[in-house]
């Protein structure tokens, strides 16, 4: 199955059926990546999340009705960047057995988690052609949204941008003078962000990177 015609035909859906398609891995790529972060900081000695219950794969636990529903549906419906977050996982840092070293891995956790979300999205592409014919369809077109919203919410949280994961795993690769300053961005760094958003900055910052991945994965599984 052609995986970039998929995504052609994703993209010439009216907005409803667009966010039909889109809901299913739209949710689970937002909820998942947040309990990825918690996973991470228990394992590197945070329990904060597993004691407030926020270590759970059920969507139900991290759904904002803002940032999970209403954001991404309406950036789907207008078109351009993806956009939407769950309530954050709380993580506090100094609670990490090595809290500069360990930050990153438990940055990294979110972003790997949409990768192999992608990953998995793919194989339903590949196995939709067993389904009842009137399911094929519609679920290799779930299958390409599950892609792609992955891809671009791992892509835009790579971005060094506190407090985006990117961020994060800046300020522990950064020397710990540098990194004091640098995570003094993150008081702004939201409003940074929608700025690029609407002013269509993020788009060209992003583009390139989610094009070669969605390259790279095509290679790969098609």
């Amino acid at each position: 199955m052609d995986f970039f015609g998929l995504l052609n035909a994703l993209s010439d859906l009216n907005g409803m059926q667009r966010i039909a398609v889109s809901a299913i891995p739209m949710i689970f790529a937002i909820t998942v990546h947040e309990a990825a972060h918690g996973y991470a900081a228990r394992y590197f000695g945070d329990m904060t999340a597993y004691q407030l219950g926020r270590i759970s794969l059920n969507p139900i636990r991290h759904i904002d009705p803002i940032g999970t529903v209403l954001i991404p549906s309406l950036t789907m419906l207008i078109g351009g960047i993806f956009f939407g977050w769950a309530k954050p996982v709380p993580v506090n840092f100094m609670k990490l057995r090595h809290p500069k070293r360990d930050m990153l891995w438990v940055a990294a956790a979110g972003p790997g988690a949409n990768l192999v979300m992608a990953f998995l999205w793919a194989f339903v592409i590949k196995i939709s052609v067993l389904a009842p014919q009137n399911f094929t369809l519609p679920l290799a077109l779930m299958g390409a949204a599950g892609i792609l919203t992955n891809t671009v919410l791992m892509v835009l949280n790579l971005i060094p941008l506190p407090p985006l994961d990117g961020g994060r795993i800046a300020v522990s690769l950064l020397p710990n003078n540098l990194a004091i300053k640098y995570a003094q961005i993150e008081r702004y760094g939201f409003i940074i962000l929608i700025i690029l958003l609407f002013t269509h900055i993020l788009d060209k910052i992003m583009w390139p990177f989610v094009i070669l991945t969605l390259q790279t994965i095509a290679k790969v599984f098609f």
